[in-house]
């Protein structure tokens, strides 16, 4: 740390910071890993998988959003002990989902793995809320460096957590889940006796108001949509106008106050995060699933093992991002993944696939946090909101779309791989016409994402046709290949990062023509009153 942040209480904050990062990570890949294990247990299609997926995901957006608008007022210290309740509480709620489901009763185990998982969903975007603005008024001076340091304890959290989930494989998911309760604990009592630095923004003497006009109607619209999607799936039975209406009049009542648009650089930068949070946190969602039909060893090792690399890197990114500067460091990134993720989707054999996964690896390492730094130094005034809603909506995007577009990918190639299969086809002919798997059903997911899903039904019922003794072969036949169609969809992800690069290159040549890319400078009026410009 540097000379004027060098004391020990902010040694104490910024790794009590550091751990309450590790335990949301902790929680992400308990959950990703049990994937699979809750779908067989609780009957889900991948969609569906998906969608409990993304609901320890987009409600993350809602308390970092949230705190974020009042947490000058009420402090970092309340931020930090919902985060401490929603960990403990999201520990115990699963535990007991084990029991309770094992005991008969999947339906109740279900709703508590589901509504627990929101439940740590908003302990984690607590977590952000106050880590992120502290460490950037903490290191003022050297943002996106620290920032990257700060978010290695995210795939931090991951390798230990998925290193030791790897191996008490065997053991009752129960215990999987109930390890949050370790960093939670250690960050509760690092932090309840800290003192908590001043919010940069306060300090400088910018006001509430022109924090929020730094967000603006641009922001606010993106937040209101996307929350109005998550609405109204949540409640089906209210009209879906109700949610409408009053996204409409939160976005109203936001300009009135503002009386402004937003910076247009920020929203650009809004958009930006939809799809850089699918790649990263979608993907690593996901990973353990999509491979778990193609690889011999545990699938959770490509994860754990991109994990170490993004962990390792961040340490180092403050050389890195001098030599390339933020944007620059994003767009080679962008580029990264995109090779990664196309290579990763074809790859087979051990060493083809952990070759790519470094790609990947290398790809999505400095993604977040410079994004993050790009947004904090760029509108300053905006302090603890736009920094935090950034990640919100990054969160709220790919736990509302994101995940479950990921699983519609997956059973798009499933059936694709089911209609192609000369095995299929000779052994069940009936569940394919002209080229196209016929046992599908519609569904919708959000009200905007139609697909059509495997019905599992259908198939189960054609195979009960065939002789006795052909049927355990026909199951693990198409059992095979639906698991190892589901690689192919990481291609299509690709397709994420792509757009990122389009949109890091216009934002390279926009500062470009601004004499390039510099901090903006929050004590300097002529510097700020420039950036408000665009």
């Amino acid at each position: 740390m540097t000379t004027e942040h060098h004391t020990a209480n902010d040694n104490r904050v910024f790794w009590g910071c550091f751990i309450a990062l590790i335990a949301t990570g902790f929680g992400f890949i308990a959950r990703m890993f049990l994937i699979n294990t809750w779908a067989a247990e609780f009957g889900l299609d991948p969609a569906q998988a998906g969608r409990l997926a993304g609901i320890g995901i987009w409600p993350f957006a809602v308390s970092i959003i949230l705190f974020s608008l009042f947490i000058d007022r009420i402090g970092y210290k309340v931020a930090m002990l919902v985060a401490f309740i929603g960990h403990i509480t999201w520990a115990i709620m699963g535990v007991s989902a084990y029991f309770i489901s094992k005991g008969g009763n999947p339906d109740l185990g279900f709703q508590l793995v589901f509504w627990g998982s929101l439940i740590l969903a908003l302990g984690n975007g607590s977590v952000e809320a106050f880590i992120n603005p502290v460490v950037a008024t903490m290191f003022s001076k050297e943002k996106t460096k620290w920032l990257n340091i700060l978010h290695a304890a995210w795939p931090g959290g991951l390798v230990l957590a998925g290193l030791i989930a790897i191996f008490i494989d065997h053991v009752p998911w129960s215990i999987k889940v109930g390890l949050i309760a370790l960093p939670a604990l250690a960050y509760f009592f690092m932090l309840i006796g800290s003192t908590f630095p001043k919010n940069e923004r306060e300090t400088a003497g910018v006001s509430y108001r022109d924090m929020l006009r730094e967000f603006g109607v641009f922001g606010a619209v993106v937040v209101s949509f996307l929350m109005t999607l998550q609405l109204m799936n949540f409640f089906p039975e209210v009209s879906k106008n109700i949610f409408i209406a009053l996204g409409v009049i939160l976005v109203v009542a936001f300009g009135a106050y503002t009386q402004r648009l937003g910076r247009g650089l920020l929203f650009f930068l809004i958009l930006i995060m939809i799809p850089l949070a699918t790649t990263e946190i979608g993907t690593d969602g996901w990973i353990t699933g999509i491979m778990e039909g193609v690889v011999k060893f545990h699938p959770g090792w490509v994860l754990v093992y991109t994990s170490a690399i993004m962990c390792v890197l961040r340490f180092f990114a403050g050389p890195i991002v001098h030599k390339l500067s933020p944007l620059g460091l994003l767009c080679l990134s962008s580029l990264l993944a995109i090779f990664g993720l196309t290579w990763l989707s074809g790859a087979s054999g051990v060493m083809m696939i952990f070759a790519a996964a470094t790609l990947y690896a290398l790809g999505k390492t400095f993604f977040w946090p410079t994004m993050l730094g790009v947004v904090s130094e760029q509108t300053p005034k905006g302090g603890a909101l736009t920094l935090n809603a950034v990640s919100g909506i990054g969160m709220l995007a790919v736990g509302t779309l994101g995940f479950p577009y990921i699983g519609v990918l997956q059973t798009q190639e499933q059936q694709k791989a089911l209609a192609s299969s000369t095995e299929i086809v000779e052994t069940l002919p009936a569940l394919v016409e002209d080229g196209k798997f016929t046992a599908v059903t519609d569904k919708k997911i959000y009200e905007i994402l139609e697909y059509q899903a495997i019905d599992d039904d259908t198939v189960a019922e054609t195979i009960a046709k065939l002789p006795e003794q052909d049927q355990e072969k026909a199951t693990t036949l198409v059992n095979d290949t639906k698991g190892h169609s589901n690689q192919k969809a990481l291609g299509k992800m690709a397709v994420f990062p792509g757009i990122m690069l389009a949109c890091y290159i216009i934002l390279v040549l926009f500062f470009k023509s601004k004499g390039g890319y510099k901090p903006v400078d929050l004590a300097a009026s002529d510097e700020l009153d420039a950036a408000s410009e665009y």
